[in-house]
């Protein structure tokens, strides 16, 4: 704002958060049946924006057999002691970006 005393103005700040990209991308994951299997990938900043693993077509939650961790860039996912069920397609989706293993 700016008050001369007789006039005054007023504008304002819009902030826009720039878009993440993934700059590591995910790898494929080969392990054995009732292990643990490690998905990572890390962005190009830390970011406010919707992030979500997906196994196939089906989001996943962090629960007792999907665990999501995010620290700073970095964004993991965990599933828990595989079975068979769980092969396939794992991928990760911010914004416009995604990566699939």
């Amino acid at each position: 704002t700016c008050d001369t005393g007789d006039q005054q103005t007023t504008a304002a700040v819009h902030l826009k958060e720039p878009a993440a990209t993934i700059v590591e991308r995910l790898k494929d994951v080969a392990t054995y049946e009732g292990e643990d299997a490690v998905f990572e990938c890390r962005l190009s900043r830390e970011t406010a924006q919707d992030a979500q693993w997906f196994l196939g077509d089906v989001p996943l939650q962090s629960n007792e057999m999907n665990e999501i961790r995010v620290q700073g860039t970095r964004h993991s996912l965990i599933l828990r002691k595989v079975t068979l069920e769980d092969c396939g397609s794992i991928s990760f989706k911010v914004g416009q970006h995604s990566s699939a293993a």
